[in-house]
């Protein structure tokens, strides 16, 4: 995949370098490798949120057909 120079200036990507990407159905997410990468930042945003039981604490009150 190539993605523009300007991009990768940016994000700080070298060329040829290595990132994820996670298919959202609709969308792509391309994220730089490295530092926790892209399951690093969801278990991050889990935490900040007050973890996973919190979460889906959520969804049920929020959605009790989803329980």
């Amino acid at each position: 995949m190539a993605l523009p120079a300007e991009a990768r200036r940016r994000w700080g990507i070298a060329e040829g370098g290595t990132v994820e990407v996670a298919d959202l159905g609709s969308a792509l997410v391309i994220i730089p490798a490295g530092s926790g990468g892209l399951r690093g930042m969801l278990g991050d945003a889990i935490a900040e949120a007050g973890g996973y039981a919190s979460l889906a604490a959520k969804v049920v009150a929020d959605e009790p057909d989803l329980s």
